[in-house]
């Protein structure tokens, strides 16, 4: 593609943090009207680029450049000054504030010293217009769906004349209807003029989107691939440096007896409908299901995090009341959230003290005082088990890349010893890499004898790392499929609510 219509030129940039380059010399670039797609495994540098281009970081050398004109995005006013905005994975909206409020903060519109309300209004109804969502701009934003939330920060960056649009994971929350709504609106930004760098670890979305692919591997750039040499081989090729022939190793094990048995259990969540289940030593059983099919509500409920209504719950054959997490860790449950940030991990403290949380008490001294000396034993063993990059032990978790943020939650479980372990999509936005380390976790526990419950979104992983599959539907189970019945129809048949067959 020729130079001469570049929006967006950064080269030779650096950035380091204490321990750690995060970006060593790496180069970009960027057309106009372009849909540009930056992958890499957790780690290698591509949030730490996009926060620089938005100006939430500074680098600490090499330029950039948009239109032709070197800038330093010293702050996000100035990044948006030259037309860059940046849509983060985790949204920001304000969600005590309407849609209207949240898409002029800190730019409201004043008349003689007072908001304009109705310049507000009339503004944010026009570009909720521009991104397809008929909605009243007076709705609060707590009020609407991540798909729609997606849709408003999407407005706000028009709102600000947006020529370079940065989507961060835009899709790892969103349903497959929310997701077709996102690309449409994409696809008429870029009618526009707007050039999107897109950020994600869904391989398919980035070979159906993408006309240039830019890989990073490590903090450094690798190279790019266009039009026909975007194939998910090359991509996965390029990013980890190696071939993944066997990207799901799974094999089934030799089962036990029976870990979990749950029959007639009704959920908060879903109280008009009964549950009942069994999983086996050994075993790795996968439930699926659409959004809103109570999969996660399911977990809470085993894991006392809202408790069952009503029902039975035996655990190793003996039966058991479940009122609150601290029972089910008492009973060698343990669970992996889907939010590892809000549930999984306290950002602010270290590896260590994540790590050493859930079994805090276990390894107390007198079951009053901290055992450091237990901590670290269990912290760097949870590291070297699970290949986790990180300068030390002491490193603030929060700036750890979200594979590795995963790993110290699974950690911290694993540290409890468990006998069933219990995920929440447990490879929801991380790297390719660090994925397959992880379903090779799930293989070696299972190998050792342990059950594992984990809830995907994801049909191929579901299909690769089950012995069995639980298929739930608003609410309910709508049956169960043996290995060698898997399919991806056989699952969304009973997704949809259709019958076991």
């Amino acid at each position: 593609m020729p130079d001469q219509n570049l929006i967006l030129n950064v080269r030779n940039l650096t950035k380091r943090f204490p321990g750690v380059v995060a970006l060593n010399n790496v180069q970009l670039k960027l057309h106009e009207g372009e849909f540009l797609s930056l992958i890499g495994e957790n780690g290698a540098g591509k949030s730490t680029l996009m926060k620089i281009l938005a100006g939430v970081q500074l680098q600490d050398e090499g330029t950039v450049e948009v239109s032709g004109q070197t800038v330093r995005m010293d702050s996000v006013k100035t990044s948006q000054a030259h037309g860059v905005a940046l849509i983060h994975q985790e949204l920001n909206l304000s969600e005590n504030l309407s849609i209207a409020a949240n898409i002029f903060l800190g730019r409201e519109p004043t008349t003689t010293g007072f908001l304009n309300k109705r310049v507000i209004h009339q503004e944010a109804s026009r570009f909720l217009g521009m991104v397809g969502l008929d909605i009243d701009p007076k709705t609060l934003a707590g009020d609407l769906s991540i798909g729609q939330q997606q849709l408003v920060e999407i407005a706000k960056a028009l709102s600000i004349d947006a020529r370079i649009l940065i989507m961060d994971e835009p899709t790892s929350s969103l349903s497959a209807g929310e997701s077709e709504r996102l690309f449409e609106v994409i696809a008429d930004l870029r009618q526009r003029g707007v050039s999107i760098i897109y950020i994600s670890h869904r391989l398919a979305e980035v070979k159906m989107l993408s006309d240039r692919v830019t890989i990073f591997r490590d903090g450094e750039y690798v190279g790019d691939l266009v039009g026909d040499e975007i194939t998910h081989d090359a991509m996965v090729k390029h990013m980890v440096g190696r071939d993944i022939s066997q990207y799901y190793s799974h094999e089934p094990n030799q089962t036990g007896d029976a870990i979990l048995e749950v029959a007639n259990l009704r959920t908060q969540a879903n109280p008009d409908h009964e549950l009942s289940f069994k999983i086996m030593q050994g075993e790795i059983v996968g439930i699926s299901g659409l959004v809103g099919a109570g999969r996660t509500e399911m977990l809470d409920a085993l894991f006392g995090v809202a408790p069952a209504i009503s029902g039975t719950i035996k655990v190793q054959g003996c039966p058991v009341t479940i009122t609150s997490p601290k029972d089910a860790i008492a009973l060698g449950l343990a669970l992996v959230p889907e939010d590892r940030k809000g549930q999984g991990l306290i950002l602010p403290m270290s590896v260590k003290e994540n790590t050493s949380l859930a079994s805090l008490k276990t390894h107390a001294i007198s079951r009053i005082f901290r055992n450091s000396e237990k901590e670290s034993q269990d912290t760097d063993l949870m590291i070297k088990r699970l290949r986790t990059k990180t300068p030390n032990a002491d490193q603030v978790v929060g700036f750890l890349s979200g594979g590795n943020q995963q790993k110290v939650v699974l950690g911290k479980w694993l540290a409890t010893d468990p006998t069933l372990l219990l995920l929440d999509e447990p490879t929801r936005g991380i790297d390719i890499g660090a994925k397959q380390e992880i379903y090779q976790l799930m293989e070696e526990l299972a190998a050792q004898g342990m059950a594992v419950l984990f809830v995907s979104s994801e049909l191929e992983e579901i299909i690769g790392m089950s012995d069995r599959t639980i298929v739930m539907h608003e609410g309910r189970i709508t049956g169960e499929i043996s290995r060698e019945d898997l399919t991806e129809e056989s699952i969304m048949h009973l997704a949809t609510g259709g019958d076991h067959q």
